[in-house]
């Protein structure tokens, strides 16, 4: 009898660790993929619709986004080139799943190829692009 006692409970103990262990499993959150969002949407608000096609002096509008899943809070330097030649600069923190969305209006002068270049870098290091977005926009004096 003692023997049978004694196997219930060994037998419950581990259940009881396996039960324990299953909830730590559920309970505490992958960190292995840390990760940075960085997207474009169209005027809709949608990823696609880009202005890719447009007449002089007509205006085209973007929205650049940024989602941290870091599982930190970090800091970020958003830029947007043209020609090798800054338009935006702008720098932000976002905590942990925090979204910020920044808006970016052009109107382009010349008829001819521009590419924008979408440049992230997380801060401190303002030298080494960490993501990296390029939109080409064709742009025409008149349709015909």
């Amino acid at each position: 009898m003692d023997v049978d006692r004694t196997l219930s409970i060994i037998i419950i103990i581990f259940i009881i660790i396996g039960l324990l262990g299953v909830v730590y499993i559920i309970l505490t959150p992958n960190e292995t993929e840390k990760y940075t969002e960085f997207y474009l949407l169209g005027q809709n608000g949608k990823a696609g619709d880009y202005p890719t096609n447009l007449i002089t002096g007509e205006s085209g509008n973007l929205t650049v986004g940024v989602v941290n899943h870091e599982y930190s809070t970090s800091s970020y330097q958003m830029k947007i080139i043209r020609n090798n030649r800054t338009l935006k600069t702008e720098n932000f923190t976002l905590t942990n799943g925090q979204k910020k969305e920044i808006p970016f209006e052009f109107t382009p002068e010349y008829s001819g190829q521009y590419k924008f270049e979408f440049n992230l870098y997380k801060l401190p290091d303002n030298t080494t692009v960490y993501r990296s977005l390029f939109l080409l926009v064709n742009v025409t004096n008149y349709y015909g």
